[in-house]
């Protein structure tokens, strides 16, 4: 019986490395594009890929999407806290859902957290977060990014899709975070 308790946490202990490492990883890579964009472009520097559609173009947001709060003193602090706050729930959740094996909702907190710490990095080492994927449709110009961003978004629309097509599941993955203990509706005596 012991032994099968060991194999079991083994187990769990694996599939936490997995998701925890492929967060670090893709972390990295998020770091890496900063640092080679930094490395190669002036700030407002541009390289063109794909003329008037895309190009890498380097710039400091001192605020969130969009560039919301960027002009606060305070935005800075503020974001900092909540990406931190964030990051904390996410690595929380990621290991309360190891027990679950909907590879798609796991994917999409690593994807969370990854998006969380890579700007957090940024904003806590440079008091601002490195954005430079940009994209231009016509005279519109959308708000540019990074891969951190990507990975908070496509960790959003997998979300969206667990809610639409799968949202029986969602009990189930809500039900990981109750505290255990005495159920409000059960009547003492």
């Amino acid at each position: 019986m012991s032994k099968y308790l060991i194999e079991k946490k083994d187990v769990k202990l694996w599939k936490v490395a997995v998701c925890y490492l492929s967060v670090i990883i893709l972390t990295a890579i998020d770091q890496l594009t900063k640092y080679l964009v930094v490395k190669k472009l002036p700030l407002y520097g541009q390289h063109i890929v794909i003329k008037d559609f895309f190009s890498i173009y380097y710039v400091q947001n001192t605020g969130s999407a969009f560039s919301m709060f960027a002009d606060r003193s305070w935005g800075i602090y503020f974001l900092s806290a909540v990406s931190l706050l964030m990051g904390l729930v996410l690595i929380i959740a990621i290991y309360k859902t190891l027990r679950h094996k909907d590879f798609f909702f796991k994917a999409s907190l690593v994807l969370f957290l990854t998006g969380a710490v890579g700007n957090l990095i940024d904003r806590i080492r440079l008091h601002y977060v490195i954005d430079f994927l940009r994209f231009d449709f016509g005279s519109y110009t959308y708000p540019i990014f990074n891969f951190a961003d990507i990975c908070a978004v496509v960790a959003t629309f997998m979300m969206i899709l667990l809610v639409i097509f799968r949202n029986k599941s969602i009990d189930s993955y809500l039900s990981l975070f109750e505290i255990k203990g005495k159920k409000k509706n059960d009547k003492t005596t």
